[in-house]
């Protein structure tokens, strides 16, 4: 069993806020081509990882929304991701290996016209071996699994809920499938390598938040999540058992109880780690001899 290593882009758009916008728009720094709907904050994978990791990164992503610099392999599993959406709205004959080859180059012009600054992250010469990147993740893809032989009930699905006691719960899912029994399955892509064995958390984390979703907002727990890992190609799979996830319900809501008395009070210190290393926001980080922007207050839905 393997877990995660790179937050999926939906994540980020998920529990930024706004729903929906484009997956290129991470990090980027400029003004989106297409109007934001602004959401009160949520929970979901990614941001309760921040959090956990950093409160004050959680707030300069979450509730200031300071751009980040695009990173190129975060990018580069944004383009894997839209092409996958774009293949499985294909008649199933037609999504064979050589049509997702051919959907990767339109797909990065999608991308580019939403936002045109991600073209700065390559160098000149670079654009084809960055596409043949991204057609290397989807033959892996290909030994994997068979496009060809279902249809999912849905691609880049968001999913959410709120708990008994009012913690909002918020994410996208790559993709639901729905079994002629009527069990549910829930596919995430992961365009990372899966991580040595032992350092499970943050996948099993991440499953059980959305079959926690799932649970409260369908009624009934999925009955497998699976996270492929186009970098290696390996699969992780989990089972949701409900019990558990009512006692992981308890968690999440302790997470938000400590996320919401921080967005209450704007105490959001930071906790600095060999993470820091990779972190955008050094310059504003007052361990790092940096001044955080004045808090600009817990946001609202518009």
């Amino acid at each position: 069993m393997t877990a995660d290593s790179t937050p999926t882009p939906a994540d980020s758009e998920a529990d930024s806020g706004t729903a929906p916008r484009a997956a290129a728009d991470i990090g980027s720094g400029t003004a989106t081509a297409r109007p934001e709907v602004v959401r009160a904050p949520a929970l979901s994978p990614s941001r309760a990882k921040d959090f956990t990791l950093c409160p004050l990164k959680y707030r300069l992503r979450a509730i200031d929304r300071i751009p980040e610099t695009p990173d190129r392999y975060l990018v580069r599993g944004t383009l894997v991701h839209a092409v996958l959406e774009s293949l499985y709205g294909l008649p199933s004959g037609e999504r064979v290996p050589a049509r997702a080859a051919a959907l990767v180059e339109p797909a990065w012009q999608r991308l580019l016209a939403d936002r045109p600054g991600l073209g700065t992250l390559l160098e000149p010469g670079e654009l084809p071996d960055f596409l043949d990147e991204a057609r290397g993740l989807l033959r892996v893809y290909y030994r994997l699994e068979d496009p060809t032989a279902f249809d999912p009930e849905s691609c880049e699905h968001l999913v959410e809920t709120e708990l008994p006691d009012g913690s909002p719960l918020r994410g996208y899912v790559d993709r639901v499938d729905i079994a002629p029994t009527g069990a549910l399955r829930v596919v995430d892509y992961k365009t990372g390598p899966a991580p040595e064995p032992g350092r499970e958390n943050r996948a099993l984390f991440q499953l059980k938040f959305y079959a926690a979703i799932m649970l409260r907002s369908r009624g009934r727990a999925p009955t497998q999540l699976r996270l492929l890992y186009l970098a290696d190609g390996q699969i992780l799979t989990y089972a949701p058992d409900e019990p558990e996830l009512l006692r992981f319900e308890r968690i999440l809501s302790a997470l938000w109880a400590a996320i919401s008395a921080a967005g209450r009070s704007g105490e959001f210190p930071p906790s600095p780690g060999p993470w820091c290393r990779y972190c955008d926001y050094r310059p504003l980080c007052p361990a790092h001899g940096g001044a955080a922007p004045p808090y600009p207050g817990w946001p609202a839905a518009a």
